[in-house]
């Protein structure tokens, strides 16, 4: 054994491995081992990562250029007396044929058999997601089953294009830039605000549809209900409360 060798050993230094196995194709892991370990303590760590037993285990060391240094076959030997140095590949071989990484078993879902129930005995059970969901239904109406095409058309009568307004939340003020209904969103009634600043979410085109015509980023589609319309000039930015 080197002097250099003895000196990386004595300093408890560690190495940083690519870790990879005969049986789990998709199993590759960068794993920091300390150089003092022996190779039945590196086993017996990998084992807890991969499933391998130890006894089933036989570990061989590769390069960064993954030319096979040669196998860890003495067990009580420390990792650091094999030369490793970051970047180096420890390949897994499982030895036993009945192990658990065998016939991936651990990465090929398609293998594992899947539990089966018919329609009617899934309908027969007290509770199942298709009742839960049945029953939130029925409670939880969507906006399509509760709400008509005339949906707050009354709360429209006073409400005209061309109109100031102040729309809620948040006291947003603008105008009104178009009132009826608007079949890309949801049923019932709409109004087209032009905000007077960039407080909107588009231009007045509506999921592919022009309902109006503003600025980017000035345009709202609200619910009637959010809607005053009256002396709402626009705001002066630089206007101060008085003293």
């Amino acid at each position: 054994m080197g002097s250099s060798r003895l000196q990386q050993i004595e300093g408890d230094e560690s190495v940083l491995l690519r870790v990879t196995h005969s049986n789990l194709k998709t199993f590759s892991a960068d794993v920091r081992f300390s150089l003092s370990m022996t190779v039945e303590s590196v086993k017996e760590k990998l084992w807890k990562k991969c499933g391998t037993s130890v006894d089933s285990m036989r570990l061989e060391l590769y390069d960064d250029a993954r030319t096979k240094i040669g196998d860890l076959d003495d067990s009580s030997r420390p990792l650091g007396y094999f030369s490793p140095l970051d970047g180096y590949k420890l390949h897994i071989i499982d030895l036993d044929p009945s192990s658990v990484t065998s016939g991936g078993w651990l990465e090929d879902t398609s293998l594992v058999e899947k539990y089966t129930i018919s329609d009617e005995a899934y309908n027969k059970l007290d509770s199942n997601f298709r009742k839960f969901r049945e029953k939130l239904a029925t409670h939880n109406p969507t906006t399509e089953n509760k709400l008509s095409d005339n949906y707050m058309e009354d709360l429209c009568a006073n409400i005209k294009v061309g109109d100031r307004c102040e729309v809620e939340p948040g006291a947003k003020r603008g105008i009104v830039k178009f009132v009826g209904r608007v079949e890309t969103i949801a049923p019932g009634y709409w109004v087209g605000i032009q905000y007077d600043e960039p407080l909107g979410k588009h231009d007045g085109l509506v999921k592919g549809k022009r309902y109006f015509n503003c600025p980017p980023n000035h345009g709202a589609m609200v619910r009637p209900d959010k809607v005053k319309v009256g002396d709402f000039p626009e705001r002066d930015p630089f206007e101060e409360d008085e003293i």
